[in-house]
């Protein structure tokens, strides 16, 4: 394998900002003309992006996450970037991506048995990134804690042996307990994996930075671990899209904060690529409300818009469970405005209908009626980037992830054009629509003249305003992080860690 420099952030739990950190050293050693990759072993999260699978030319999908940090760093992404992705299905099981194509579908302990057998694709993805790369920063998945998991692991320290990589440990002070985490992260990690440990960084810090001297240097004295810097709480990080849905946990309930338009998005159990609201949320008069199950759909919003689903079936029979059916009914009835995005597109619908199982039992399901189309889940997964414009010609933004092929009397009104052929529903009356596009709302022009409809006049770039917030993130994380050390360490491969466990202290 090539010795390329390569270092890799482990977290001591889920979301303590891995991917944001990731995403800014890309962008801050790409600044200074380093050719970086971004690499994740194996991620979780129905948040996908498209991306080339360089052999073949083709596309497959890798997590949103990675396509982030290949923006950063100013590289097309690649399959080889997320190997393994797994997208939840169920309460249980995942559908596992490969290289970015589907290789079937596992329950979480059928996975633990299957995941060692994945490790080659792993270590040959990386090492095909490493071979065009001046550095490769790495991020692991959960936390190398869950020594549950230990045997065959292909996502964290499992990854970081074999590969032969330094770690940096990355702690979440936000939500409390750091010293307690990474020190306890210390203690059960087996020898040969906290050897791989070089220095731990603390995350999402607010305030004096000062205060916590004595904190960094009581986790040095229990672990032996250096401190590689305190990172604040990172503003221009909400300008970027989330990876995956652990982030929607921590929304409010449904309100009204006074702007003038309220969009209100049911949080589905198995919603997809929901970044596709991010254009929206970032409009100054545009308030985006995600309703939890148990809550009303709000009678103020103007617009309801449903979003992808991993899942349509069983998200279309929760959504009906949650009686959203009658509050988008009433909705619809009152002169409000409706859209569905991929999943949400399909349920809008008269029938989605599953001939082959390919999302559970044989069946079909009643959709809500509000756009007559009806959708057939086919097999074949479409997944590409596609050139897009409207039906008027205007180039739009865009991409493809979706299985399912829709048809109906409203297709007549296309929402746009995909490689000229036209995609989407409009109803007769033009208040609802559908469409299998991703990343409609990110096309500035589309969303102008579609916000245009509700009276608002909108002026955000919306990628400019990611690349500007990568920017800042860059410059912050210049002044905070022992960023010269951290490519010291990249470029002396291996563990370094102390050799011993350091004596607790009385």
């Amino acid at each position: 394998m090539p010795r390329t420099p390569a270092i890799m952030l482990q977290g001591t739990g889920s979301d303590v900002g891995k991917t944001v950190l990731v995403a800014g050293l890309c962008r801050l050693f790409a600044r200074r003309g380093l050719a970086v990759r971004p690499f994740k072993p194996q991620n979780m999260s129905n948040n996908a992006a498209v991306a080339r699978i360089p052999e073949t030319g083709g596309f497959g999908e890798i997590g949103r996450g990675q396509w982030l940090q290949a923006l950063a760093c100013g590289t097309p992404p690649t399959v080889d970037m997320n190997p393994v992705l797994l997208k939840p299905q169920s309460e249980t099981g995942s559908q596992i991506v490969l290289r970015g194509r589907v290789a079937g579908a596992a329950k979480g302990r059928d996975y633990q048995r299957l995941k060692a057998g994945f490790l080659d694709t792993v270590l040959d993805s990386f090492a095909r990134l490493s071979a065009e790369a001046d550095l490769v920063i790495v991020e692991g998945a959960g936390s190398p804690a869950e020594i549950n998991l230990r045997a065959n692991d292909i996502a964290n320290m499992g990854f970081a042996t074999a590969a032969d990589l330094p770690v940096i440990l990355v702690g979440d002070i936000d939500r409390g307990g750091v010293i307690a985490s990474l020190v306890g992260t210390h203690a059960i990690l087996p020898e040969a994996d906290r050897r791989q440990v070089v220095g731990f960084l603390i995350n999402k810090f607010r305030g004096d930075v000062s205060l916590f001297d004595e904190g960094l240097a009581a986790i040095t004295d229990f672990t032996g671990w250096p401190s590689l810097g305190v990172v604040p709480h990172l503003a221009a990080a909400a300008k970027l899209p989330a990876e995956d849905s652990v982030a929607l946990e921590r929304l409010s309930s449904p309100g009204t904060d006074g702007r003038r338009l309220t969009i209100a998005v049911p949080l589905l159990g198995r919603i997809a690529n929901f970044d596709d609201l991010d254009p929206l949320k970032a409009e100054p008069d545009v308030e985006v409300v995600f309703v939890r199950p148990g809550d009303r759909l709000p009678v103020h919003a103007a617009l309801v818009l449903i979003p992808g689903s991993k899942s349509t079936i069983a998200d279309l029979a929760a959504f009906r469970a949650q009686s959203w059916d009658r509050d988008l009914a009433a909705h619809h009835a009152r002169g409000g405005h409706v859209a569905g995005l991929c999943g949400g597109y399909q349920m809008l619908g008269r029938v989605v209908r599953d001939p082959r199982g390919i999302e559970g039992p044989v069946g079909e399901a009643q959709g809500l009626g509000l756009l007559d189309v009806e959708t057939v889940m086919e097999p074949e997964k479409t997944v590409r980037e596609v050139a897009v414009t409207s039906p008027d010609g205007a180039p739009l933004d865009g991409y493809e992830i979706h299985l399912g092929r829709t048809i109906g009397p409203d297709c007549a009104r296309p929402v746009c054009l995909i490689d000229g052929a036209p995609d989407g529903a409009t109803s007769p009356d033009g208040r609802v629509f559908g469409t299998y596009l991703h990343g409609l709302f990110g096309a500035d022009g589309w969303r102008r003249d579609f916000l245009a409809r509700f009276g608002l006049t909108s002026t955000a770039g919306y990628r400019t305003g990611v690349e500007s917030a990568l920017d800042d993130i860059a410059e912050e994380l210049e002044q905070v992080v022992a960023v010269d050390r951290l490519l010291d360490l990249a470029r002396n491969r291996g563990g370094t860690g102390p050799a011993t466990a350091p004596r607790p202290r009385p």
